[in-house]
């Protein structure tokens, strides 16, 4: 079902359609003021939740994520929870996601971890890791090998609850103004990464610089950027980064698989009744679901869209480069797993997780992929 069939869905639903008669869609301001009230029969309690994100509202994949996340909610709880999506700037600025939630102001954040690497780095490993898991296998270690329940122990002091919501697949490396020719071409260059990877880079001599996505056109085509990365063709093409950027290089090796967020106010969370607790937790499973199938559906058009309209030529970063940045990177965690007892943990279960995949997917998609694509 499409965004748009959705959205006809929901205005013709009978239960929401007695919400709005009512006129009670106004959200709540804080966790404890989101008391239940009753539908215009007193029959039965009416949430209203806000969802602040990340994202500019509306924009592909991502905002629209979260604005699938939010109906989902909404249609299966039959209008019982009533979430309203704020996007980057309307209610609080992209990067106050995680401390509007926290705080109560907002019930529910859509986001990615590696953004709060400032309160709590080891939580960028549940976001995505230079030359780490791919998609598939951050939800097999999220779900099954315990690596949910580790980021849940970990935003607790904070009053949050996660659930994996979304999922881009592996991305592009990103959009350059100059050609990376060899490691000395990242000496000085300023690029937009956020998480692991822009420390990656730092380590050979780069500047990485974390701004919200709606800011990276006008950053890269006055010069203040070298170089961003975003996601891959589906939402870079959104952006129209192929205007202000020439060189448009592959694989994403800082971004194999990038899991996003739903955090829950766990004050708000726990007052719910157990049916729109468990309603929270499967929309959040199915976006999760639903993003990943997206993105792998809609980047191929793009791609082509972007190279035989627009000339793009993708080009692979050299072997030099990328050997360079998958050492660095191993430095980068074992730098942040030595400093930090708590990402210690983390990382082992993560590492640990990952070697044992490592060795199925040799002989599964790999291989698979080797034989499906041979000349």
């Amino acid at each position: 079902m499409s965004t748009s069939d959705r959205r006809r869905f929901l205005r013709h639903s009978a239960g929401l359609g007695a919400l709005a008669a009512t006129g009670l869609l106004a959200g709540c301001q804080k966790a404890a003021d989101c008391g239940p009230a009753t539908d215009a029969n007193g029959s039965r309690e009416v949430i209203h939740w806000k969802m602040v994100t990340t994202w500019p509202l509306n924009f592909p994949g991502l905002g629209t994520g979260a604005n699938d996340l939010a109906e989902r909610i909404t249609r299966m709880s039959g209008g019982r929870l009533v979430v309203k999506v704020y996007g980057a700037g309307e209610l609080v600025p992209a990067f106050e996601t995680f401390d509007a939630v926290s705080s109560g102001t907002a019930q529910l954040g859509h986001s990615s971890a590696y953004y709060w690497k400032g309160k709590v780095e080891e939580a960028q490993f549940f976001s995505t890791v230079p030359f780490g898991m791919t998609g598939q296998e951050m939800n097999a270690w999220l779900y099954h090998g315990g690596g949910l329940e580790l980021w849940r122990e970990t935003y607790a002091p904070f009053g949050l609850i996660p659930f994996p919501a979304g999922n881009t697949g592996v991305q592009m490396a990103g959009w350059f103004n100059r050609p990376i020719r060899s490691v000395e071409d990242l000496q000085g260059l300023k690029m937009r990464i956020p998480g692991l990877g822009g420390e990656v880079l730092k380590k050979l001599g780069g500047t990485p610089v974390n701004l919200p996505g709606a800011e990276l056109f006008t950053a890269l085509q006055t010069g203040s950027l070298d170089a961003t990365e975003w996601v891959g063709p589906y939402n870079d093409l959104a952006f129209g980064l192929h205007k202000a950027a020439r060189y448009y290089y592959y694989p994403g090796w800082h971004e194999p698989g990038t899991t996003l967020e739903l955090i829950v106010n766990r004050e708000a969370f726990n007052a719910l009744p157990e049916d729109l607790q468990a309603i929270v937790e499967s929309a959040a499973m199915a976006s999760n679901n639903f993003m990943l199938s997206e993105f792998y559906a809609r980047n191929p058009r793009a791609l082509q869209t972007l190279m035989k309209e627009h000339g793009v030529t993708p080009e692979p970063l050299p072997q030099d480069v990328l050997r360079a940045l998958r050492q660095a990177a191993g430095e980068v965690v074992e730098e942040l797993a030595a400093r930090n007892p708590r990402a210690g943990a983390i990382y082992q279960a993560y590492k640990g997780f990952m070697d044992e995949s490592r060795a199925w997917v040799a002989i599964s998609d790999r291989a698979y992929l080797r034989a499906r694509d041979a000349e």
